[in-house]
């Protein structure tokens, strides 16, 4: 068998790439904002400075958790296999920092460019991460490292 082959076998099975679906959100979103905007927040709001403060905190936590995980040794593709279970870093507060890190992005670029259909996307984004990545990644954990994974997920919770 091939090594590719392996490697499907040994891995999460995500029903998407996290950053294909976080980027088609945000294009999405931006396209029916621009379509037909749906601003959320009042006039008053410095859209800009708290969008950009937001996103750059979902893009701090983004990279400090993948520093993390290369530290380890172990792949952050959902489509390769994951060789440990990381507990340093941010691993230590949420079981899901890169994703918190997405979700903080696309609420960034929600207050920045006031637009509910960010909003929107984000909830749909959510969704499809909670259901189609995340709910297959802890089975495959539990099913790769039994015990290990499962008294991780005990003192670490899923998001905060």
């Amino acid at each position: 068998m091939n090594q590719a082959a392996d490697n499907l076998r040994d891995s999460s099975g995500a029903a998407v790439r996290p950053p294909i679906a976080w980027a088609l959100a945000a294009i999405a979103g931006l396209a029916f904002d621009w379509l037909y905007p749906r601003p959320f927040l009042p006039a008053a709001v410095p859209v800009g400075w708290l969008g950009g403060i937001v996103f750059l905190a979902g893009l701090g936590l983004l990279i400090w958790a993948a520093t993390t995980f290369r530290r380890a040794g172990t792949q952050i593709q959902t489509t390769q296999p994951t060789s440990a279970i990381v507990e340093e870093g941010p691993y230590r507060f949420t079981r899901n920092p890169i994703y918190i890190g997405m979700f903080l992005g696309l609420t960034g670029l929600a207050i920045a460019f006031d637009s509910l259909w960010l909003i929107a996307l984000l909830v749909l984004f959510y969704l499809v991460i909670r259901y189609g990545v995340v709910a297959r990644e802890e089975a495959y954990l539990e099913r790769k490292f039994g015990d290990v994974y499962v008294a991780y997920k005990a003192r670490v919770r899923r998001w905060l």
